[in-house]
């Protein structure tokens, strides 16, 4: 079990289709195809190296690993390379050895307390950090409903499981490898490092959808890992190796994964802990003057202005204040940018990579959609504003310091972007984190400011405070 305590677990899910599998095995592997079987054999089943060019063609140590693996996956024990080994070989997974049967990492690696901390590093644009703050609690709560583990957040200095998002080369030695591969990864107690999980923030994470991954259940899955626990054999377990989407409010932890963590910690003999009630959500005060809003648009004439879990619809002089859920049900809180398409009658709604398209609030079919639909490419990760222009007939679409052009009519991004806000606005300062139009006037906000542009030029006119709209 040595080669398992040396590297990180690393959680990893399939996205790809449902494919015919046939037993039957594979006469002629393609160059590609050897090259995944032989790495897939060499990182998770020890296969050593092989004469180049050779280790595919049958040999005795390649045969063994085969019926290792296939045995693992409750496959057919052939020890060939059929298609259906062939494409779990191709679905992402986790990055440590896989084991015959649910075990820990190695004999001492547990934590030597039942009292642990946890200290959330950074934050994914994905969610927002009350999101996140809340599936990191209830993936931890998961295992102390079944243990004697008790878990304490800390927001300075060092925890014992420490939480972050990164990409590709992140700090340790085992780098991500973008969208739609390894989730995460996380490491068995140990100082230093031990207990840490990392998130890839290359993947799409979600609260509660399924479309993406939803992070409560990757991180219950990884502080399995940061608690000492490997992976199970068993489909269904939550420490099985691949990803499957779970109603979080109905999540139980299945039987297996609560043998396996009692086996280390013993059985909670103190009742389930109590999870503190959430705190109601704070209303915005629209004459506040440090008020920043998430995101402004108009919609049928009337103009709406989102902050955290509220709007305020403004038309003709009255104010409506509103819960984001109450109007749009399925839509996230704390959105991050809004505009209305006139020639689609139609309002969109952004949230990380999502967006989703209302008439008034009926949500369109097939939405939410990922940005990259619009043509944006896969680094953009979300917007901070959206505005349709309709001097020019484009929607302009920012991302921090940078705007995008789209075009409603071809739906297709225009060439020559994105531009810096300053060239195309000049006099703009700082970055935007919201946009309207009122009256051929095109409105961009930036922390505590409004900048009013006038006329097809883009002159900047004036500067007002962010609740200029507002009823104060």
């Amino acid at each position: 079990m040595d080669h398992i305590m040396k590297i990180p677990c690393q959680l990893c899910f399939f996205t790809g289709l449902v494919l015919a599998v046939h037993a039957g095995p594979i006469s002629q592997l393609t160059a590609t195809d050897e090259v995944t079987v032989e790495n897939y054999l060499k990182q998770f089943y020890n296969l050593t190296d092989e004469v180049p060019g050779t280790f595919w063609r049958g040999g005795s140590q390649m045969s063994e690993k085969l019926r290792e693996m296939q045995k693992f996956f409750g496959m057919n024990v052939s020890g060939t390379v059929d298609k259906e080994t062939l494409e779990m070989m191709k679905k992402p997974r986790c990055g440590v050895p896989d084991v015959a049967a649910y075990s820990t990492f190695g004999d001492g690696l547990k934590w030597h307390t039942n009292k642990l901390t946890y200290r959330i590093e950074n934050y994914t644009p994905d969610l927002s950090v009350a999101e996140v703050d809340e599936s990191m609690e209830k993936a931890l709560l998961v295992w102390a409903k079944v243990t004697p583990l008790r878990f304490t957040r800390i927001n300075s200095g060092i925890a014992d499981i420490r939480i972050s998002f990164g990409t590709r080369f992140h700090g340790d030695s085992f780098p991500f490898d973008g969208p739609q591969g390894t989730l995460a990864h996380a490491f068995a107690p140990s100082p230093g490092i031990g207990g840490d999980a990392h998130f890839d923030d290359d993947e799409f994470f979600t609260f509660r959808s399924s479309r993406g991954f939803v992070l409560f259940l990757v991180a219950a899955h990884e502080f399995g890992h940061s608690l000492g626990l490997s992976h199970s054999n068993i489909p269904g377990a939550l420490m099985y190796p691949t990803y499957s989407f779970r109603n979080v409010e109905t999540f139980s932890l299945p039987s297996d994964d609560i043998r396996g963590i009692q086996s280390l910690y013993g059985p909670n003999k103190d009742g389930t802990p109590d999870k503190p009630d959430p705190k109601p959500p704070t209303t915005p005060d629209a004459c506040d003057s440090n008020l920043i809003l998430d995101a402004v648009t108009t919609m049928r004439g009337e103009m709406m202005f989102f902050k955290d879990s509220f709007f305020w619809r403004s038309s003709q002089g009255r104010v409506e204040k509103n819960q984001i859920k109450s109007f749009w049900p399925k839509v996230p809180d704390n959105i991050d940018a809004a505009y209305e398409s006139p020639l689609q009658n139609t309002v969109f709604l952004f949230k990380g990579r999502q967006f989703w398209a209302f008439l008034g609030n009926s949500v369109k079919a097939g939405y939410p959609k990922t940005l990259s639909i619009m043509g944006l490419p896969s680094s953009v990760r979300r917007l901070s504003a959206a505005v349709y222009d309709q001097n020019s007939g484009k929607t302009l679409l920012f991302v921090g310091r940078y705007y995008y052009s789209y075009d409603e009519k071809t739906r297709r991004m225009d060439p020559g972007y994105p531009q810096r806000v300053e060239d195309g606005f000049p006099g703009m300062i700082g970055e935007v984190t919201a946009a309207h139009q009122f009256r051929s006037s095109i409105y961009l906000y930036s922390g505590t400011n409004i900048y009013e542009f006038i006329s097809r030029r883009r002159r900047l006119f004036r500067v007002l405070k962010n609740n200029y709209f507002l009823p104060c």
